[in-house]
C-alpha cells in the first residue's frame, strides 16, 4: 500500500501547474509578420514552406476533383452489352 501512495505523490509533483516550462513566446514575431502589408495573401506569408503547402494542397484539390468527375461521366455512360 506504502508503494500506491509513494507513486500517487509522485505523479502529482510531475504533473503540477507549478513548474513553467521555458518556452519563449513567438506570438508578438508572428503577429507582426502576419499583420504586415506587404501585398501577399495571408495563407502564403509565412515563406517557401506556406507557399509548397498551398501549391500541394490545390493539386490534390484539383487531381481529386477531376478524378471524381471523370468517374461520375462513366457512371453516366451506358453501359455495352
Amino acid at each position: 500500500m506504502r508503494h500506491v501512495l509513494n507513486l500517487q505523490r509522485l505523479v502529482a509533483r510531475s504533473f503540477s501547474s507549478t513548474a513553467r516550462s521555458q518556452v519563449r513566446n513567438k506570438v508578438p514575431e508572428n503577429q507582426k509578420l502576419f499583420q504586415e502589408d506587404n501585398g501577399l495573401p495571408v495563407h502564403i506569408k509565412g515563406g517557401t514552406v506556406d507557399v509548397l503547402l498551398y501549391r500541394f494542397t490545390m493539386a490534390i484539390t484539383l487531381g481529386g476533383t477531376a478524378f471524381s468527375l471523370y468517374w461520375l461521366l462513366l457512371a453516366s455512360q451506358p453501359k455495352k452489352k
